[in-house]
């Protein structure tokens, strides 16, 4: 559907820097990087803001690389919604129709019957300064579907949202989705509507796109050490692999640890989740390869979780809920077990 083809781009403060990408008919990807990487820029040169120095972009197959904005059919939100505030609900999210020459009385039913599918048909009448946030972006929301895009690219969009309206829209987002079967660009900083609205993510920096997966994938393989830092593994040694018939083991500093991923012998980065690993008083009989002992040298409580850092020759963060922690009557100093399995630990 979308396909992108080493775009670059040079703005000063924010570039593209050989960026490709290809995204299928339907599919809802989500853009994630630390700020600056160059998500937004991507998403204006997407929709023709910015015409890149090198490189193409096409949809099913039509070079749009040139075009004007008007001739892409592609329809972009921001996270401040930008509603003309001198016009109502229902004006705003029928502007487009009438800058097309749809006809008043068609224009005004895509225009209804989209503020039905955002559930705001009974705000048609006020005017976006009267409006909560969430109202105000599903009007923004609204307003690019009736447009029936090609692409919607959605720039921040819930980022200026309280926590329980995000969240509600976040759903509204993903049935909608379901419904209109549009194709989706979503960039954010925020790690929830990755796993609950992506089908795949694509993960920026410095201009480029280092990773694209499923999130799972991403979150739980990443890459290199930057891909491990920013998605929030706790645990990433550098070490070396040796093989020895078939099994391979990474030694770090003073320990050894068990990997089904390590594919040739030398130096390597492992990384461990810290929800991959489960902590004891005493030792687990089970098929996992790897149990560690040390000592606790951190604990850190964040309401529903407990994170704990141990002194296993290295050390390591492992995750508990607050439950486990408090029936375990842990505390700074306690000695304790670490084991995963060795298909916990990723090598890149």
């Amino acid at each position: 559907m979308l396909h992108i083809d080493n775009i670059s781009i040079d703005l000063g403060e924010f570039r593209l820097d050989e960026a490709s990408l290809d995204v299928a008919p339907g599919e809802y990807l989500v853009i994630l990087g630390p700020t600056g990487a160059g998500k937004t820029i991507l998403l204006e040169t997407i929709g023709g803001l910015y015409t890149p120095r090198s490189g193409s972009i096409s949809i099913n197959g039509r070079q749009i690389t040139n075009r004007p904005p008007k001739e892409r059919n592609i329809c972009m939100v921001y996270q401040d919604f930008m509603l003309f505030p001198h016009l109502t609900v229902e004006e705003n999210i029928v502007f487009g129709l009438r800058s097309r020459k749809t006809d008043e009385e068609d224009a005004k039913k895509k225009g209804r019957e989209m503020a039905r599918l955002l559930a705001i048909d009974h705000l048609l009448h006020r005017y976006p300064d009267t409006l909560s946030g969430g109202e105000q972006q599903r009007t923004a929301i609204a307003r690019a579907l009736v447009m029936e895009p090609n692409l919607l690219l959605l720039d921040e969009p819930l980022s200026a949202l309280d926590a329980q309206t995000r969240e509600s829209l976040v759903k509204e987002l993903k049935r909608i989705q379901k419904i209109t079967k549009v194709t989706v660009l979503h960039v954010t900083h925020n790690f929830e509507e990755v796993f609950a609205l992506a089908d795949r993510v694509a993960v920026m920096n410095r201009g480029r796109i280092v990773q694209v997966g499923p999130p799972d994938e991403v979150f739980r393989k990443p890459n290199s050490e930057f891909i491990a830092h920013f998605t929030g593994t706790r645990n990433i040694f550098r070490g070396v692999c040796s093989m020895d018939s078939g099994a391979s083991t990474i030694r770090v500093g003073t320990i050894s640890i068990a990997s089904r991923t390590c594919r040739e012998e030398g130096e390597v980065y492992a990384t461990i989740r810290p929800e991959d690993i489960l902590v004891s008083r005493t030792p687990i009989t089970s098929s996992a390869r790897n149990s560690l002992f040390g000592t606790i040298t951190g604990i850190a409580n964040n309401g529903m979780f407990v994170k704990l850092t141990v002194d296993a020759g290295v050390p390591i963060v492992s995750v508990l809920t607050r439950q486990g922690f408090e029936e375990m009557d842990l505390d700074i100093g306690d000695e304790v077990y670490l084991t995963f399995k060795a298909a916990a630990v990723h090598v890149f």
